[in-house]
């Protein structure tokens, strides 16, 4: 027993020994702080103070869908984007519910690709949403200040995957499940016409797809347009396709007041206001 515990000793003594002759070189990790110019300060400033939102404009591997050929986001256009986002989809929120709502519940990832995603099928993906988490935007090297094509590449995207978030967190009720019961078509609504769709009671064909999709393209749609287009899908879809849309229609905005005090219509006329205003945006601040 007394040879082992010498022997332990004597270990113990070389390795601290060993211990005191090292020298820490410094950190394998880059420990320094980044460089920021104008617009990565703006970002800071206007996305991760008040939303806590990592908004990524330049290309990143490992956030972006392999299975895709992409191109990185231009400068400009995404100085642009990230200046309307803000504007017309985040602080329309905060309008309507306050920034605690916003903040909360918002993508903590807002992640840009220049190009489009094209799909086998043909169809093109305008935006991704993984987990609530993160949101992807493609075709920002397309961007204009368009409203309706603002609306169509980007924003009916953003309210559309905001809502996802919002039914995920607070179900809806089952029995909306139970309007278009047996309607839906899976991938095959790629091969379903606008006016198809609309008289079977889907405001889109890709609502037709799956009732989630159903309820999130409705609200996405409703916000993105005015009065005047909705009746105009009223009418396209008939006496059955407009009863069943309004029946939708009633029980989201019961859903969106009763569930989170957001006012659906109130809802669509700040979205539509800021998006008239959005042409007089300063975009010129970097």
């Amino acid at each position: 027993m007394k040879k082992i515990y010498l022997f332990l000793l004597i270990i113990v003594a070389i390795n601290f020994s060993s211990c005191k002759e090292e020298k820490l070189e410094g950190s394998i990790f880059d420990t320094s702080a980044p460089e920021r110019d104008a617009f990565d300060r703006w970002l800071v400033e206007n996305y991760v103070y008040p939303y806590n939102i990592d908004f990524k404009y330049r290309m990143e591997d490992i956030e972006s869908d392999i299975d895709y050929e992409l191109t990185p986001a231009d400068l400009d256009k995404s100085k642009m984007l990230a200046v309307i986002v803000k504007y017309l989809w985040l602080e329309s929120y905060d309008e309507v519910a306050g920034i605690e709502f916003t903040r909360k519940y918002v993508p903590k990832i807002i992640h840009l690709v220049g190009s489009p995603a094209y799909n086998v099928n043909g169809s093109i993906v305008l935006g991704t949403a993984e987990g609530g988490l993160k949101v992807t935007l493609y075709m920002v090297n397309e961007l204009t200040l368009n409203a309706e094509l603002l609306n169509r590449y980007y924003f009916r995207t953003m309210h559309h995957e905001f809502a996802h978030i919002l039914h995920q967190t607070k179900h809806y009720d089952p029995d909306f499940k139970r309007i278009s019961d047996g309607y839906y078509i899976g991938d095959n609504w790629i091969n379903q016409s606008d006016a198809a769709a609309l008289q079977a009671g889907f405001i889109t064909p890709y609502g037709q797809s799956a009732v989630d999709e159903d309820f999130v393209e409705i609200i996405a749609n409703f916000v993105t347009h005015n009065q005047t287009w909705w009746n105009t899908q009223l009418a396209v879809a008939g006496a059955n396709g407009s009863s069943i849309l309004n029946k939708k229609l009633d029980m989201i905005k019961e859903y969106l007041q009763n569930s989170w005090n957001v006012d659906l219509y109130e809802l669509r006329d700040v979205v539509q206001r800021r998006t008239g205003e959005v042409p007089q945006l300063d975009f010129n601040k970097f």
